[in-house]
């Protein structure tokens, strides 16, 4: 293995993350931010801070920090920050407050967290997050988010995977929607205020580094492009913060929205910034499965429906019979055969290998059978169907209008899909990238989730990162931005940053190819999903880099971007990304690659147990992979992974 990896890599010094602070685990946030420098009001008044994205992270920092008084200039790509893409979450948002009284506490919620993404994420971290969710709620509350309640008019709970405890705070199926709307009213009060400027159909195309008189670079500034008239501007501030959201559209196929992209991010790694884990990423094992070549994305349904639906395959290979013909007894809950003590609610990368080798093995429904059952008739009977409605309605109804199938009479058809990235750009304990200035929120950043995330916990880290951690860290590093010099656009360092942009844009308009920008990406996701998808080998990932190599040239030789840049042009636009897409895959494979275990939604053929299930090899794995950008290979710095408070071991969900 490590002969194959070597033709691929450059091993780089290892790197540790200094911010953290030491002690007692419970007692390091407080500490960090007692710790901080602070900004007295009348200098915030002085400093400018870039936030590009607009979703839960993005839109709560810039109306936190617009509200503490900074100077914020908010960019999106959206014709509105509603329209970012945490709107399409649904089941919920995990918090430690054990309303339920079933022995919830923060300390459970860390060790839920670290042991659902197999022992690949820091303590410190994650024990962070766990504290700050239940401020998350109050706060979510105080802005008249409608969660659901109970009879007695106390906020409701339901259970998500890999939990045995009800965390999770809900607004039926449109929880993402309700938060955003949530902190979108806080950002329009800022923008209304004056201490935020809102830019829409605005798109980051590259990072601007500026030294300082000592040597130091520091992210200073983005370069945008106007979406509507294909103006190219720049932009400078005191720091840059990154709430751009995941890559998942790598595999053209997922349930991301179609805009969803990563450049924004792999525009700062290529100016020197960290990717951490690339290769982490999270197949959801409740979608849609797809039904034709027509499709640009898939959907999700919700995992809270796996609350009370029960997840089956006939027993016997290829049986075509409707489901209402299969009696009890031919049919195998396989979910509640292999794990009874948690069931159909075992963490998403369990559920979706599992739904995989049920189809791998013959038994899988529908159409090719890629599909599983996912049954509430049960539930229906214990509940009835207005109690069901009431949970879950509109998720039914959804399931209804795509499908033409009635989920309250014949079960529901589900099959996994490619849904969040535990990767992002590295950040340390304050989430700023090892560029100075540079900091990363929410799905962007690799940080709290390891190598698989738990459900409900992305709307809990997105708002984390939005309401609680950037507001109280970014200030310990604008403490000295009153000294920073200023920089104007004329600044050699901003004109090299726009003229790079200018032309790689020209670069793409000049091709005049005879390929569109579409084929290349449906393409890249055919070899994502084949090779660096639910199952990976070390012979089809090295198969995928070369494929992913070739593509690459064959874009930048023969795709056809129509149009001019002086204007509305989105073949342009997807152009651009799906540029970034096929870099992006060829470090995920290598990645992917290069951790020869298995562990979270990171499955390699070669590491695994008799039974099937995933096996880390925590001897020589047991580190955060941050690959830095170079020319001819990626060079790869370990961060080494300490547990103090939890014991490493093997995740069991039986």
């Amino acid at each position: 293995m490590t002969d194959v990896i070597d033709d691929y890599i450059v091993v780089g010094d290892e790197i540790a993350d200094t911010a953290a602070p030491g002690g007692p685990i419970e007692r390091r946030w407080d500490e960090r931010k007692f710790n901080a420098k602070l900004v007295n009001p009348a200098n915030r008044r002085k400093i400018k801070v870039i936030i590009v994205g607009s979703g839960l992270a993005g839109a709560a920092a810039a109306a936190t920090l617009g509200e503490a008084g900074y100077n914020v200039v908010n960019f999106c790509y959206q014709d509105s920050p509603r329209r970012a893409h945490s709107i399409a979450a649904q089941g919920g948002i995990n918090a430690a407050k054990n309303y339920r009284n079933d022995g919830d506490s923060v300390y459970r919620l860390f060790y839920d967290t670290v042991k659902g993404g197999d022992f690949r994420s820091r303590e410190s971290n994650s024990y962070r997050l766990a504290q700050v969710s239940v401020n998350i709620i109050d706060q979510c509350v105080a802005q008249g988010v409608p969660f659901a309640r109970e009879y007695g008019g106390l906020l409701d709970n339901r259970s998500f995977g890999g939990v045995q405890v009800s965390r999770t705070f809900y607004a039926r199926g449109q929880t993402g929607q309700q938060l955003l709307i949530g902190a979108y009213q806080a950002l329009e009060r800022q923008i209304a205020a004056g201490t935020v400027e809102m830019h829409t159909r605005h798109e980051m195309l590259d990072l601007i580094m500026v030294p300082e008189e000592d040597g130091t670079e520091r992210a200073r500034g983005v370069v945008v492009r106007d979406m509507v008239s294909g103006e190219i501007e720049t932009h400078t501030a005191d720091a840059v913060v990154l709430c751009t959201g995941g890559y998942g559209n790598v595999y053209f196929l997922s349930t991301n929205a179609m805009g969803c992209n990563v450049t924004a991010t792999w525009r700062a790694h290529r100016k020197g910034a960290y990717f951490g884990n690339p290769c982490y990423t999270q197949i959801h094992p409740t979608c849609i499965p797809v039904s034709g070549d027509y499709q640009s994305k898939l959907t999700l349904m919700s995992e809270s429906l796996r609350n009370d639906g029960r997840i089956w395959v006939p027993k016997k290979k290829g049986d075509t019979r409707k489901a209402s013909d299969i009696p009890e007894d031919e049919r195998d809950y396989y979910l509640e055969r292999i794990y009874p003590s948690f069931g159909n609610l075992v963490p998403r990368d369990i559920a979706s290998r599992a739904a995989k080798y049920q189809c791998d093995d013959g038994k899988g429904v529908g159409p090719g059978g890629l599909g599983v059952y996912l049954d509430f008739a049960d539930a229906i009977a214990r509940m009835g169907r207005p109690a069901v409605e009431a949970k879950y309605g509109n998720l039914f109804d959804m399931y209804a209008r795509i499908t033409g199938e009635d989920p309250y009479s014949e079960p529901m058809r589900i099959y996994p899909a490619v849904h969040y990235v535990m990767g992002g750009l590295w950040v340390d304990y304050d989430l700023q990238s090892n560029l100075k200035g540079l900091f990363v929120g929410g799905e962007a950043n690799f940080s709290d989730q390891g190598a698989n995330r738990l459900g409900a916990s992305a709307l809990m880290q997105g708002l984390a990162d939005g309401y609680f951690v950037l507001p109280s860290t970014l200030p310990d590093y604008l403490a000295g931005s009153t000294g920073f010099t200023p920089v104007d656009d004329d600044h050699p360092a901003v004109i090299k940053a726009r003229e790079e942009v200018e032309e790689r844009i020209e670069k793409l308009l000049s091709i005049d190819g005879s390929r569109t920008v579409d084929s290349f990406h449906k393409e890249l996701g055919h070899i994502m999903w084949e090779y660096c998808g639910m199952e990976r080998t070390e012979e089809g990932l090295t198969k995928a880099i070369g494929l992913i190599r070739d593509l690459k040239k064959q874009f930048w030789s023969d795709v056809k971007v129509t149009g001019v840049n002086e204007e509305l042009n989105q073949t342009l636009e997807r152009a651009g990304r799906v540029a970034d897409f096929i870099e992006l895959g060829e470090l995920m494979c290598i990645d992917a690659l290069n951790r020869a275990e298995s562990c979270g939604g990171h499955f390699r053929a070669e590491s695994q147990t008799e039974e099937g299930e995933a096996a880390r090899r925590d001897e020589l794995f047991a580190y955060v992979s941050a690959w830095e950008w170079g020319d001819e290979k990626p060079i790869l710095h370990k961060e080494p992974l300490e547990y103090e408070y939890i014991e490493m071991k093997a995740r069991s969900y039986k």
